[in-house]
């Protein structure tokens, strides 16, 4: 049955059923919303790839409760448990040396797996009461616009995602950052995301954080090589809206818009640049305050109104290259069409 599901012990207990008989159910994490099986079975994983249009080559993350869960899928290595102590649950993903009754179609055929536990309290509870681990990428086609609302995964999914749990809006509102720790002693962060890399050093002690923000040119042309990405997030061109997105560096105007029709101009705050009149040009704010988190939170909600409104372009200033705002350059860069 095609349906929204909410939090309440009775349509909890349907969600967890509908996972353990193999189902794909959209589920709310703090960063965006996921589309989520059980991990260990790989049919209801295929699906999962079938569902989003996704290449094999793409690897999933998997959702764990905990470190104990986590340590029956990967080879947890001290530095794991410092950065898993330090911000599990949360939105940090690890890929960490696999073990064998993890399946290879979830990690790309790759020795490694992503893992994360998640901050969400509705996510947390069907972990918890179903005793599964999922895997579990953004509820949309494969390099569309993330969803954070249970709304977004409906007009992106329909009828191929008939399960969808509602948690409301994502507090987070970009995918979590994540950390290759396959190779010991030797952390690399390979998607920036809401933990910087300033507190991963902080978590680390006296351990150096390399950054290694990987843009995969070409890498579907590659698929049939056999060769798995590292981890998810990493193409070159992801997180798209219909629209043609580009990037302004800061200080520069957008165009004016052709006769008859009008652009869209997303900045940091109303009072970052000023505001001089360009004519078929309508500015929208991500902040009122300027606030970093509040413009993450807003981040794909505003590209999708945006993006129903058809507007004949999206301009977006990018934003100061420090803590959210890193992330949400990376998924701007990967979204847009280019830089002005």
């Amino acid at each position: 049955m095609d349906r929204f599901f909410e939090d309440n012990p009775e349509d909890l207990e349907a969600i967890v059923t509908l996972l353990k008989k193999g189902r794909v159910v959209a589920v709310p994490t703090e960063t965006v919303y996921g589309l989520a099986a059980d991990a260990l079975n790989v049919e209801a994983c295929r699906r999962i790839f079938e569902i989003k249009c996704r290449p094999l080559i793409d690897p999933l993350i998997v959702h764990v409760y905990d470190r104990a869960q986590a340590a029956l899928l990967a080879q947890l290595t001290p530095l794991a448990n410092r950065l898993a102590e330090s911000f599990w649950p949360g939105p940090l993903t690890l890929v960490l040396p696999k073990k064998p009754l993890v399946p290879d179609l979830i990690t790309a055929g790759r020795p490694t797996v992503a893992l994360r536990s998640p901050q969400h309290p509705l996510l947390r509870k069907v972990l918890k009461i179903s005793g599964l681990a999922l895997a579990a990428p953004s509820a949309n086609p494969f390099s569309c616009l993330s969803p954070t609302t249970a709304a977004h995964v409906r007009e992106a999914l329909g009828t191929r995602a008939p399960y969808i749990l509602d948690g409301g809006g994502c507090t987070i509102g970009v995918e979590s950052t994540i950390v290759d720790l396959s190779v010991p002693e030797r952390p690399v962060v390979l998607r920036p995301g809401p933990i910087t890399a300033d507190a991963l050093q902080a978590a680390l002690a006296n351990t150096p954080v390399e950054s290694a923000i990987v843009s995969v040119e070409g890498a579907l042309a590659r698929k049939d090589e056999g060769v798995g990405l590292p981890a998810p997030g990493l193409l070159s061109k992801h997180y798209c809206p219909r629209t043609p997105l580009f990037l302004l560096r800061p200080g520069v105007l957008p165009p004016k818009a052709s006769k008859g029709s009008k652009i869209a101009w997303v900045r940091l705050e109303r009072t970052d640049l000023p505001c001089p009149a360009v004519e078929g040009v309508e500015t929208h704010p991500l902040s009122e305050r300027g606030s970093l988190a509040e413009a993450a939170r807003n981040l794909f909600g505003l590209l999708h109104q945006l993006d129903a409104r058809r507007y004949k372009a999206i301009y977006v200033t990018k934003l100061p290259n420090e803590g959210l705002g890193t992330a949400m350059n990376d998924r701007l860069k990967r979204a847009s069409s280019g830089f002005i």
